[in-house]
């Protein structure tokens, strides 16, 4: 259990993620809140939801989920549950690059403006990753990437 997931959901209240993440993973799932490591079950995954400003305000840490859970059909199954589009970290360096995954299942990745603010980072001004914009040709860290610019997966995960 090393793994740490860090997801944003667009427009998602914490109460209905909540039972939507449990469904989702397939695992009982604990707020981080209430959470007691010496009672937890083996199966529980210990997540913390909260909201913040901006685009995909919706903030989800998920701690100690089994190294045998997948991240990518999880978050599509999320994705579908909540039917709302979610994000996730690319693979790359690129701070502002984030992989968005729809309700259909369908994974593309985007790039957003990031603001740094009080009450953490807010996303802005998302477009996708493409060729047509000059920041995603040439050396751009987009190449180095799984999620080529303008690479789109269909529904993975989401059946």
């Amino acid at each position: 259990m090393t793994e740490l997931w860090n997801w944003r959901i667009d427009g998602a209240a914490p109460v209905e993620v909540y039972p939507a993440l449990a469904e989702a993973l397939g695992r009982v799932v604990m707020p981080l809140a209430v959470a007691d490591p010496a009672r937890l079950p083996t199966y529980a995954v210990i997540c913390d939801v909260w909201e913040a400003p901006g685009r995909y305000g919706t903030l989800v840490d998920c701690y100690g989920v089994p190294d045998d859970l997948p991240e990518l059909p999880s978050i599509a199954a999320l994705a579908r549950l909540l039917d709302r589009n979610c994000l996730m970290r690319d693979d790359t360096l690129d701070a502002g690059r984030h992989l968005l995954v729809a309700p259909d299942g369908t994974i593309r990745p985007v790039h957003f403006d990031i603001v740094e603010t009080d009450e953490g980072e807010v996303l802005s001004e998302q477009r996708l990753c493409t060729l047509a914009h000059p920041g995603c040709r040439g050396w751009s860290q987009c190449h180095r990437s799984r999620w080529a610019p303008d690479s789109v997966a269909p529904a993975l995960a989401a059946a």
